[in-house]
């Protein structure tokens, strides 16, 4: 049985969060967990908390066995974009993205 856990509005663009993410897919938890650990991106940092947070309702929830999940699937959805504007020469201004995603990671049993 899957369980899941979702981040939303995380301040981290979409494209930085799927290259640690793509790293983690399919593993078991505890290899996961590893390669986040040792991964130095903001990233990592940030999905694996939301890794834990669905580690925590497999057990909670589900009842399930934590040694015998694996990380059925991590999506990096895009969320809502800030936009700010940078001031330019000659009156003119610049605008400045700052993307945030939405994290979501689905556990599952082996």
């Amino acid at each position: 049985m899957e369980t899941r856990a979702i981040a939303r509005y995380i301040r981290i663009s979409p494209r930085k969060a799927r290259l640690v993410a793509h790293n983690i897919k399919g593993k078991p938890v505890e290899d996961a967990m590893n390669i986040l650990k040792f991964t130095p991106k903001k990233a990592a940092e940030l999905i694996s908390k939301v890794l834990h947070s669905a580690l925590a309702n497999a057990e909670q929830n589900t009842s399930l066995d934590i040694d015998n999940l694996y990380v059925k699937q991590v999506r990096i959805d895009e969320g809502p974009t800030w936009k700010r504007i940078k001031p330019r020469a000659m009156g003119r201004a610049n605008r400045i993205l700052k993307r945030t995603s939405h994290i979501t990671v689905i556990v599952d049993e082996i």
